[in-house]
């Protein structure tokens, strides 16, 4: 029966396919991709799993449940990563589902549905910029328009495609119809603090957060730094400061999470007054209606700082996802599978990261199991997890495709 320790020696393995040799980093359509694909169908081939990568990238198995061609329970997780990346997020979630189905084995055979698993090829978006590629490819979402972003040499997706060995065209085939899925299930380090300081090794998801971002432009004058006394100022860099602060001040008891990236002043210049700064701001919620309720909120005061200043307030919002709920009957599940592990009452968090689900959800319905990290460290070379929570989460994550066989079976 696999391991916790031999699922920990599986992630180490993948940490070998990074494009530097002191770090791990991991992207979309790179020989890295393609090695770590490779691997992790090697597994899936040892789990007794039909193997084959789809369309869009993204390496998938499958066995069959108790008649050929049912519907799939769809497990996984991702397998790229940021620069300088730890070596659990994402991949921790794709080596426990193969693990899971290495465990299952015949049983698979008596399962009510057919038991896939998937390492999707792009979450992070750090090539291209585009987060979900992977997971936007298999739910039917694909904009056609994608096909032009550039990575910083200046490849684009399209280039990227046919230079890993895919056909742009063929992009179609990867989707899946809501019929072909009972649902979608993914491991995954939590990446925050709260499993921790509950003293929990497992926790389940009830949503993953809704997200707005924006670029924000503060509008001043540049004049020099010594000649311009402060009642003629209409600094912009430090209009935009105060702007900040609010945010934070705002957000930080509202249940909503904000951040300010970047910031950049113009001209940039030591000795001239910034005559305009710039900044990010992503605001995430559980919900929708609390993400957009607080932007309204901000809107009105960051608009109402810059009056008072005699600045001008641009903005202009590039990205939007909607929260995606978890769904209760799968939910279920995983609770039933962390109860099995000795934990009747388990925290339920609403994930202030996205994941492929966000993208999943468009399709089938999603679950998600959070696993314990150290320090609440992600995206970061210290990421680190336990060998007691990593065994944990592979019963649990059994017992969860078990007891959704018992309510499908059920229906």
């Amino acid at each position: 029966m696999t391991t916790a320790a031999e699922v920990l020696s599986r992630c180490a393995e993948l940490d070998r396919h990074s494009a530097h040799p002191t770090h791990l980093e991991r992207v979309h359509l790179t020989p890295e991709h393609a090695a770590a694909n490779a691997l992790v169908a090697e597994w899936m081939t040892r789990a007794g799993l039909t193997t084959w990568q789809d369309a869009g990238g993204n390496q998938c198995g499958r066995r069959e449940g108790r008649e050929p061609g049912l519907p799939a329970l769809l497990l996984g997780s991702h397998l790229d990563t940021v620069p300088d990346a730890g070596s659990y997020d994402g991949m921790l979630g794709v080596v426990l589902a193969v693990a899971v189905a290495e465990r299952l084995g015949d049983r698979i055979g008596d399962l009510p549905f057919a038991l896939e698993v998937i390492g999707f090829g792009d979450e992070e978006g750090a090539r291209f910029g585009k987060a979900l590629l992977g997971s936007c490819a298999v739910a039917g979402t694909w904009d056609p328009a994608w096909w032009d972003q550039q990575d910083a040499d200046g490849t684009s997706l399209r280039q990227a495609f046919l230079d890993f060995g895919l056909d742009p065209d063929r992009i179609g085939e990867a989707a899946r119809r809501p019929d072909e899925l009972v649902g979608y299930l993914e491991a995954h380090i939590e990446q925050g603090p709260y499993l921790e300081e509950a003293d929990a090794s497992l926790g389940h998801v009830t949503a993953i957060a809704g997200a707005r971002r924006f670029v924000i432009s503060v509008l001043g004058e540049a004049r020099h730094a010594g000649g311009t006394p402060y009642d003629r100022r209409k600094d912009a860099l430090v209009g935009a400061a105060e702007c900040i602060t609010a945010v934070e001040r705002l957000v930080r008891p509202s249940g909503c999470i904000a951040t300010v990236g970047r910031i950049e002043a113009h001209p940039g210049a030591v000795n001239v007054i910034a005559g305009r700064a710039d900044f990010t701001l992503d605001l995430r919620a559980a919900t929708d209606e609390d993400r957009d309720a607080m932007w309204k909120r901000l809107d009105v005061e960051l608009h109402g700082i810059c009056e008072a200043r005699g600045l001008g307030l641009t903005v202009v919002e590039t990205h939007r996802a909607p929260a995606t709920p978890c769904a209760p009957w799968l939910t279920e599940a995983i609770v039933d599978g962390i109860a099995a592990t000795g934990d009747p009452d388990p925290l339920g968090l609403w994930s202030r990261a996205g994941h492929d689900g966000m993208a999943m959800g468009a399709i089938t319905d999603v679950a998600m199991l959070f696993i314990r990290c150290h320090d609440g460290i992600s995206h970061h070379p210290d990421e680190d997890v336990r060998e007691i929570d990593v065994a944990r989460a592979l019963d649990a994550l059994e017992r969860a495709v078990l007891s959704v066989a018992e309510r499908v079976g059920g229906r």
